[in-house]
């Protein structure tokens, strides 16, 4: 397999759906489907009629029909629920998670995968977060399922993502050690995951899977080493992330300081030494600040095998950002209004976001005072040991009374965002309460006040094609476009 040039980035829940990621792989490129939140995702499209009847083209290969027909009558509703009626909820992860949870997101991720490498034989990635897991097992065993070519992760320190991926090949059991506020050395609190248990005789129906090649995301030589040299398994490859790219960023490495507008500063400190990375003899790829021609010759000629670009897709036409959204915020590019932050309190992860300033968003303060603070997805749940090693669930994004409750500090809940709903609600599937629609929360990189020029004069959109194009003026590599079907 040649080492795609441009990986379009992962993004949200649900941005970097599986069409985007399909249009780029056609162009010959590697295309990404988001696999964080993908289960809430797949329930609202058949709760909302399926259009076009994708998701059920794709569960219809899934290799168990029996648990694929029973979450289409589960969840499938002829012609849409009414805009008024919510989303039905799913479970949320624990550490001895039911068969069903582990079957629907097992099936959610294949059915991503699967429609993104639908009609043509280039490779396709999935991105998921450190941060994010209890869900990853299973997850990756449903990418795997649908053989996907890459593992694309970070938000944290993935060292145990490889061996899992070399137990999957062959539907072993794997198991995953989360972290735990105040677990000592001599704790081990583990999710697992055995595919044999969750859908007994597929091994034997689909025989041994494909190895996925890995890439964690990094953001310093340290780290790339200690992944190296500790991961339970084999290393890839890498994305080097720099500050300026969209989502989650990793903390400054100096003396934490914060602009006026309370932006967390990053320095030379925060700079990525990119001869030792080439010593360690794996391809990287650059990313954030890298949606540009001469910065994508820049990065070829510092030894990268490419770039990894996110903001330019997300706002394409092919992204799964919800519409009128995406065209509020490109006219508002067009007209030099927008703004991008890095947060440093929104994520519940307590890394910095990025995050775009836009009205009728968690990022307008009304909107945020005015949303009622709740917990009903859990993704992004903080695992704390109580009372007899018994583990609690909390989140600094849910009520605040609930939080400290559970031993939390109050001061920890200021300004958290719902990231699990309203990322959610960006990509249009915001659950409705009792007339209340979740707000989005919208994340970029710098970048985005660049993206104008994808755009072509009198238009107001461009395509995921024209992103490319703009990106490959003077790059040379052999890739062939793959055309459509019939």
């Amino acid at each position: 397999m040649e080492l795609p040039k441009i990986i379009q980035g992962g993004m949200g829940v649900a941005i970097s759906d599986w069409r985007l990621a399909n249009t780029v792989a056609r162009e010959g490129h590697l295309g990404v489907v988001s696999g964080t939140g993908i289960v809430i995702v797949l329930v609202a499209r058949l709760m909302k009629g399926d259009p076009g009847g994708h998701v059920r083209r794709a569960l219809a290969h899934f290799p168990d029909q029996e648990i694929a027909q029973e979450i289409i009558k589960t969840y499938y509703v002829e012609g849409g629920i009414p805009d008024d009626q919510p989303f039905k909820s799913v479970t949320m992860w624990s550490l001895n998670p039911p068969k069903k949870l582990n079957q629907i997101t097992v099936v959610a991720n294949f059915v991503e995968v699967w429609l993104a490498k639908e009609g043509h034989q280039n490779p396709v990635g999935i991105n998921l977060l450190e941060k994010v897991q209890l869900p990853n097992l299973a997850s990756l065993y449903g990418a795997m399922l649908a053989d996907v070519d890459f593992v694309i992760m970070g938000a944290g320190v993935p060292m145990q993502i490889p061996g899992a991926l070399d137990k999957f090949v062959h539907h072993q059991a794997a198991d995953y050690r989360v972290d735990v506020i105040g677990a000592t050395q001599e704790d081990d609190y583990r999710i697992k995951f055995d595919p044999q248990e969750v859908f007994p005789g597929l091994a034997e129906k689909v025989g041994p899977l494909k190895r996925p090649m890995f890439l964690p995301i990094i953001s310093s030589f340290v780290l790339a080493q200690a992944l190296v040299k500790r991961a339970n398994g084999r290393i890839d490859g890498f994305v080097i992330e720099t500050p300026i790219a969209g989502g989650h960023n990793a903390p400054p490495r100096g003396k934490y300081e914060v602009n006026e507008h309370g932006e967390p500063i990053y320095t030379e400190k925060d700079e990525v030494d990119l001869e030792k990375i080439k010593k360690l003899g794996l391809p990287f790829w650059l990313a954030g600040g890298y949606g540009d021609p001469n910065m994508f010759r820049q990065a070829l000629e510092l030894g990268a095998a490419g770039i990894q670009v996110g903001t330019a897709f997300a706002y394409c036409n092919e992204s799964g950002m919800e519409p009128s959204l995406k065209q509020r915020i490109i006219d508002k590019v067009l007209a030099g209004e927008i703004v991008v932050r890095t947060n440093a309190l929104a994520s519940p992860t307590g890394f910095p976001f990025k995050t775009v300033m836009l009205e009728g968003t968690v990022a307008d303060p009304a909107v945020y005072a005015a949303r009622q603070r709740i917990c009903d997805y859990g993704f992004l749940r903080h695992l704390v040991k109580g009372e007899n090693g018994k583990v609690i669930y909390r989140c600094p994004a849910e009520p605040v009374d609930h939080y400290v409750k559970k031993g939390g500090r109050e001061e920890d809940t200021v300004g958290r965002t719902c990231l699990c709903n309203n990322l959610g609600a960006t990509a249009g599937f915001g659950q409705r309460r009792k007339g209340y629609v979740e707000p989005p929360s919208v994340t970029s990189g710098n970048d985005l006040v660049n993206i104008a020029k994808f755009i072509k004069p009198g238009q107001r959109s461009y395509s995921a094609k024209d992103v490319i194009e703009y990106l490959m003026q003077g790059i040379r590599v052999d890739t062939t476009a793959i055309p459509e079907p019939n």
